[in-house]
């Protein structure tokens, strides 16, 4: 029986997963009350049992001590079952405005306060997190991407270093993004903005990334580049890094950023065993 336990943070795209598992055939169940899990798990690993994937959603919450959870499952790998953790992580920041959005209460935020919460929440799950098998940080992950590298997991098996990477492009007369973990400035190369055939089109078009990569500084800095990233990438996984963003700014984040953006995701989107997603902040300002 494959037992995958689905807790993280609130708000942090757990129900998503669940449900994501259980179009996969995962037999589902959340929020069971702590004292039962183990029973639950006993009873599901008989020998005739006809249920062979499970998924359990396991909540923070105000009323139940989630360290007795934690206790359950370690005592169940203990006595030979194996369990995998999946932890769905957030930045503080995209929590806040996803409750805000939704206009619920965050499950300990006794005094109203959805940031205290969150704090609190950390906290409490600060153990499991360390033991999670699978870590995925939801705060840019659009749900296809998360379905896609689920799938990659639950469905078909393969091999998961729990490192997303995120390419984004950007223009610094819009500040840079504050979630970056490095930032390039190719500004060194020559802006298609002065070309007035080329001034309203963008890196996402070929007659802007013609230009662009028609100098071999672009060559030269795109190679270096996926030379470095290729380098890094295992030594974040070692560290137990989740979450790597490589932000790409030029002027305005419209020609050269964008076109540096898709070489550098193009050239290690396939290299690994890791997600890598793309976007481009302000390619869409005017």
């Amino acid at each position: 029986m494959r037992f995958v336990v689905v807790t993280g943070m609130s708000g942090g795209g757990k129900r998503t997963a669940m449900k994501m598992l259980e179009d996969a055939g995962y037999y589902c169940v959340d929020n069971l009350p702590i004292p039962l899990i183990d029973k639950f798990v006993e009873l599901l690993a008989t020998p005739n049992s006809e249920v062979t994937k499970v998924a359990l959603g396991l909540d923070v919450r105000s009323d139940q001590n989630f360290a007795d959870a934690e206790k359950i499952l370690d005592n169940l790998v203990a006595n030979g079952y194996e369990i995998e953790i999946l932890f769905l992580d957030a930045s503080d920041q995209v929590l806040i405005k996803r409750y805000k959005e939704s206009r619920r209460m965050h499950p300990l935020a006794s005094n109203g306060s959805v940031e205290e919460g969150i704090k609190k929440e950390r906290k409490i799950l600060k153990n499991i997190k360390k033991k999670s098998n699978y870590v995925f940080d939801t705060s840019n992950l659009l749900t296809r991407v998360l379905k896609e590298e689920m799938d990659k997991i639950f469905v078909n098996g393969e091999e998961y270093n729990s490192l997303m990477l995120r390419v984004l492009s950007f223009g610094f007369k819009y500040g840079i993004p504050v979630d970056a973990d490095i930032v390039f400035d190719v500004r060194f190369l020559p802006n298609p903005f002065y070309i007035d055939d080329l001034k309203h089109h963008t890196g996402n078009e070929q007659c802007v990334r013609d230009y662009v990569m028609g100098f071999e500084e672009a060559h030269e800095f795109r190679d270096k580049l996926v030379d470095m990233v290729q380098f890094l990438i295992p030594n974040y996984v070692k560290e137990g890094k989740h979450q790597l963003v490589i932000a790409i700014g030029c002027t305005g984040g419209k020609h050269r950023s964008v076109t540096l953006a898709n070489e550098l995701y193009e050239s290690i989107k396939d290299k690994g065993n890791y997600g890598v997603t793309i976007s481009h902040r302000d390619v869409e300002i005017k």
